[in-house]
C-alpha cells in the first residue's frame, strides 16, 4: 500500500501522513509507503492517484488545494470529485486571524468597522494565490462586505494556522479570532487569547474545505 502526498517531505501534510502510514502498517501488518509527489499545485500527485489501479492500494493525502484546483484550472486531465472517493477526514483545521500589534481593532466587529472605514488600504496575507487560506480570506471579504487586497506578506491580516501560531508565540503578531467553532489544539491559550464564542469568526462563516462526505458530522 502507498499513500501519495502532494507536497515535499517534512511539511505538515507529510508528517501527518507518515504518522497515519505507521498506524496503518501496524494494524494491517503490511508495509505502507509514503510517496511525495510535489508539483503543479498538487495536480501532479492527484493525477498519479487517479491513474493508479482502482484496487484500494493507492491512497491520497488530499488537502484544500485538491478541491480548489477544480475551480482554478481550465484544462485538467482528471475530475477530482468524480475520479476520487473520500475515505476519512483526518485533520480539521481552523485558521486564525492575526494582526500587527499596533493595529487598533481587537475584535472581529471592530476589524470589520475599521476595514470598511479604510476601503482598499488593508492587505491580507495567505499561503499564496489559490491556497485554502486565500480562499478563506476571499470568503470573509465577500460575506463581511470589506475591501482588502491580497499580498504575500501583510502587517494587518494573516489567515493561517501553523505559521500564525509560531508568530503569536513569539509575540510578533496579535490574534483576533479563529475560524473554527472550537479552539485548536496547541493554539489556545496563547497569552490571553481565547475569544468567546460570540467573537469567533465561525458564527459568520465557515472556511472548512474538503468533500462533505469526508468531513466529521460536527465540523
Amino acid at each position: 500500500m502507498r499513500i501519495i502526498v502532494p507536497t515535499a517531505a517534512s511539511g505538515p501534510d507529510d508528517i501527518l501522513t507518515r504518522l497515519i502510514g505507521q498506524w496503518l502498517s501496524e494494524h494491517l501488518s503490511q508495509p505502507v509507503i509514503v510517496e511525495n509527489r510535489p508539483g503543479a499545485g498538487t495536480n501532479t500527485a492527484t493525477e498519479v492517484v487517479v491513474r493508479a489501479p482502482p484496487d484500494g492500494y493507492t491512497l491520497f493525502s488530499a488537502g484544500p488545494a485538491s478541491a480548489i484546483n477544480a475551480t482554478l484550472y481550465d484544462k485538467l486531465s482528471f475530475n477530482f470529485l468524480r475520479d476520487t472517493a473520500p475515505v476519512a477526514g483526518v485533520m480539521p483545521v481552523s485558521n486564525v486571524l492575526v494582526v500587527h500589534p499596533s493595529f487598533p481593532a481587537r475584535t472581529v466587529p471592530e476589524f470589520i468597522v475599521y476595514t470598511k472605514a479604510n476601503p482598499g488600504k488593508l492587505s491580507m496575507a495567505s499561503g499564496g494565490i489559490g491556497s485554502g487560506s486565500h480562499m478563506a480570506d476571499e470568503l470573509f471579504k465577500m460575506m463581511a462586505g470589506v475591501d482588502m487586497f491580497a499580498r504575500a506578506l501583510s502587517r494587518q491580516w494573516i489567515s493561517g494556522n501553523n505559521r500564525a501560531i509560531s508568530g503569536i508565540s513569539r509575540a510578533g503578531v496579535r490574534a483576533v479570532s479563529l475560524t473554527g467553532a472550537r479552539g485548536a489544539p496547541g493554539m489556545c491559550p496563547v497569552g490571553d487569547f481565547d475569544p468567546p464564542q460570540s467573537e469567533r469568526l465561525a458564527p459568520m462563516y465557515s472556511s472548512t474545505i474538503g468533500p462533505r462526505s469526508a468531513m466529521h458530522q460536527d465540523q
